[in-house]
């Protein structure tokens, strides 16, 4: 990113501090980055990008990070200390700032989900609800650093994501997933959208979209029985993705709570707050409705046809299921980008300036912090 792009995105005040530090004289500045609250560090993106404008622009820059990729910080924890020219850096604060604070939110976010249900693998479908490819980038990377975290406490995380441009950051080529709501519609019945996607790709394993006619278990069924096969060789899955407005087929209030009985009746007699009764036993994707499905394919013989489960799989929501024991095979899931910008605002202080230890009222702790470290800065230009 060239010098004039980067003063017309950044916020006035620092091109106007820059103009202004250029007239009276040049100062070397140390910069503390943090974030008032818990998060995991995922700082590799914006390290790459300093790293990419010092080199372009031709200055040279230190970069303290305070932790390693994927560990625990704490609420107001600096995670970044950059050591550089003022005028270089200046412009670069508000550019910074939107390259890290959502990221390690979400970074967060994606560790709770998958440690809330470590036995399942998710796939990251965030991309539909970015603003923009670059927040498509810092979302799909913060869940794969949030996964790796996971991963080293035993979790399987998120293996892959739905599109190919940000397939990478989870080890793959390309993006995964079969079909969209819309191919149903093209073909005109759930089972006919499911032989065409057999029909051009014979060789992939199938995941069958089934709430489109609201006809969930019928849908699934007739397709199981129209590739023996496949289901037999744990080649089919089913996907729910029921409207938040309604039941799965053949299910109300009643029968949810029948279903949980059957299955895991501790899980629906202790206290529950509403959001977590609608998650198991209301409209939607809840957990009945995944048990239900699970009792149909199996009642039909269909013991390998896996389950597929999207809408709104946040870590409440996943945090449920664990509880209701859902026979979940795979999650599909955005629900990692913070729902709450506000939590995602990092901040950036100057905490000295040629070498003089100077910092705002109110923010000692970060001269605290950078002189508890006895870690060299690493040159990054």
């Amino acid at each position: 990113m060239d010098e004039k792009t980067i003063e017309a995105r950044t916020d006035a005040y620092f091109g106007r501090t820059r103009h202004i530090v250029e007239h009276f004289g040049d100062s070397r500045v140390t910069y503390a980055v943090f974030i008032r609250r818990p998060v995991i560090a995922a700082c590799g993106l914006v390290v790459q990008w300093l790293k990419n404008v010092a080199k372009a622009q031709g200055f040279a820059l230190d970069c303290r990070e305070m932790y390693a990729e994927g560990e625990w910080v704490g609420a107001g924890e600096p995670l970044l200390y950059l050591t550089g020219s003022f005028t270089r850096l200046a412009p670069l604060e508000t550019l910074v700032l939107q390259r890290i604070g959502a990221t390690c939110v979400a970074a967060h976010n994606a560790y709770q989900m998958a440690m809330a249900l470590p036995s399942i693998p998710f796939l990251a479908m965030d991309a539909r609800h970015c603003a923009g490819f670059e927040m498509q980038e810092q979302m799909a990377y913060a869940a794969g650093v949030g996964s790796r975290a996971a991963r080293k406490e035993g979790a399987r995380g998120f293996i892959g994501n739905a599109n190919d441009a940000t397939a990478g950051f989870f080890g793959l080529d390309a993006g995964l997933g079969t079909m969209p709501h819309a191919l149903i519609g093209y073909a005109g019945s759930t089972l006919r959208a499911a032989e065409m996607y057999d029909e051009v790709y014979p060789n992939d394993p199938l995941t069958v979209l089934v709430d489109y006619f609201g006809q969930e278990i019928t849908d699934a069924l007739a397709v199981c029985r129209r590739f023996p096969e496949r289901a037999a060789r744990g080649h089919l899955s089913v996907r729910l993705d029921t409207h938040g407005g309604r039941f799965l087929e053949g299910l109300d209030p009643q029968s949810s709570y029948g279903v949980l009985e059957r299955h895991t009746p501790g899980t629906i007699r202790r206290y529950r707050s509403d959001q977590e009764l609608r998650d198991l036993v209301g409209t939607g994707v809840s957990a009945a409705a995944i048990w239900r499905m699970r009792e149909a394919l199996d009642h039909a013989g269909f013991h390998h046809v896996k389950i597929v489960v999207s809408s709104g799989f946040n870590v409440a929501k996943c945090s449920t299921m664990r509880d209701a024991h859902a026979p979940i095979d795979v999650i599909g899931s955005g629900s990692f980008i913070p729902d709450r910008w506000s939590e995602t605002y990092a901040t950036a202080d100057i905490v000295a300036y040629d070498g003089q230890p100077r910092v705002k009222l109110g923010r000692e702790f970060l001269l605290q912090k950078v002189r508890d470290s006895h870690e060299t800065p690493k040159d990054i230009s």
